[in-house]
């Protein structure tokens, strides 16, 4: 668990231990990192941790998960990047920017574009009309996020972090044109596998065009989506073999989507997930055919289930609400200490309720630790969903100020 790992790349990761990306959602105004954001990566940092991924950076700033996401593009100023960067790496960890567009998972209340590889709505129930209605995209829309992906890679590499991961699960873009449910496309970025997989194959090869030798890029991939006549495990098992043909470090293995929310513990389609380790199984089977290193994450808080990961061959443990929880965790388990990860239970009925408040609770706790408060508290689940709510609402407002003010000229990718 404690022993360095070295990556295709042949940089090397201190430890076995990485802190999966969580959406943080703490952007300062003109969506960029700010003080809140480097105190909590240093939290982090001095915690012990080998890697640390950032929650989701956006490629576009027409299009963003929330309204409290980081932007990065090419003339976004690098400054409060490097700060962050600093931050993350002061105690020899390494720090991955997780890249990311959210295709049709926009808050319709946002203003953003909602592209997507087809005209497929979110099926959310009575939640659906949370969303925007989804564009299919054009050619030309498909070759620019291309290259806001290389663009957004190229400046994290200049601000000093020292890889990034492509976001290629949970339902977002890249996920939606792997799946056959939510690509329905007629030319060649849709249909056979090897069409719905061209995308992310070539915002791969453009990133490693634009990055130095040594900077790790590594995708985040979902083992299954859980929905019935989704992306599947054999699915995962094919594009993995894609990516062995390419310079790719890292591959993390997750499942699910804001339909079908796995990453949490739940799967749509009836299938029962391990109560920790949730895609273990997974992993497993996917090890055999992969040539880079492997990472899993979902349910991970007990070291002996990160043990257990890390035993079978998988070469990560991607640890997530625990450190949310415990910052410090590595560093407790290293000194023989097993402490309470646990946020409190949510049982409501209505799963997606449950989702937004379980990513509430979780959002709370971060931003305390960003105020440099460490000191666990016992949080309301309704309380914190409430004052989530109206905290999304001034974000928002805030938002549709700053995105007005960008202009045509900002939606230019370089």
């Amino acid at each position: 668990m404690f022993s360095p790992l070295t990556l295709p790349n042949g940089s090397t990761l201190p430890n076995r231990l990485a802190k999966a990306a969580m959406e943080e959602n703490m952007a300062d105004a003109g969506q960029i990192p700010g003080p809140a954001l480097h105190r909590l990566y240093q939290q982090w940092a001095d915690g012990g941790t080998g890697l640390l991924i950032t929650g989701n950076v956006m490629i576009d700033h027409r299009a963003l998960t929330g309204p409290g996401a980081v932007v990065l593009e090419a003339q976004t100023p690098l400054e409060p990047f490097v700060q962050w960067a600093k931050a993350a790496r002061s105690r020899g960890a390494q720090v991955w920017m997780q890249i990311s567009h959210p295709g049709r998972q926009v808050l319709a209340d946002m203003g953003g574009n909602a592209w997507a590889p087809s005209a497929v709505a979110l099926e959310m129930g009575k939640h659906s009309k949370l969303f925007a209605p989804p564009v299919a995209m054009s050619e030309t829309q498909i070759e620019e996020v291309i290259a806001r992906f290389a663009a957004t890679a190229y400046a994290a590499e200049q601000a000093g972090f020292n890889g990034v991961q492509i976001h290629a699960a949970h339902g977002y873009l890249l996920s939606q044109f792997l799946s056959p449910l939510t690509n329905q496309r007629c030319d060649a970025w849709g249909g056979s596998l090897e069409n719905r997989a061209r995308l992310l194959l070539a915002v791969v090869g453009a990133i490693r065009q634009r990055v130095s030798p040594g900077f790790s890029v590594a995708v985040k991939l979902n083992s299954a989506d859980f929905q019935r006549g989704g992306f599947s495990e054999d699915d995962a098992k094919q594009v993995l073999q894609h990516l062995n043909r390419l310079a790719v470090d890292l591959v993390e293995l997750s499942g699910g989507s804001y339909e079908s929310p796995a990453m949490q513990g739940r799967a749509a389609d009836g299938r029962t997930l391990a109560r920790e380790a949730y895609f273990l199984e997974f992993a497993r089977q996917l090890a055999t055919v992969a040539s880079m290193p492997l990472m899993t994450t979902g349910g991970i808080s007990r070291k002996a289930v990160a043990q257990q990961v890390l035993d079978s061959g998988v070469a990560l443990a991607g640890i997530a609400t625990a450190l949310a929880v415990v910052p410090d965790l590595p560093q407790q388990w290293r000194e023989g200490h097993e402490p309470a990860t646990l946020m409190p239970a949510v049982t409501w009925k209505d799963k997606v309720l449950v989702a937004l408040t379980q990513m509430a609770l979780v959002k709370r706790r971060l931003r305390a630790l960003g105020t440099g408060d460490s000191a666990l508290a016992s949080y309301s689940p309704l309380f914190t969903l409430v004052a989530d709510q109206w905290r999304t609402r001034g974000l928002t407002k805030r938002y549709r100020r700053w995105h007005a003010q960008q202009g045509i000229a900002g939606g230019k990718a370089a």
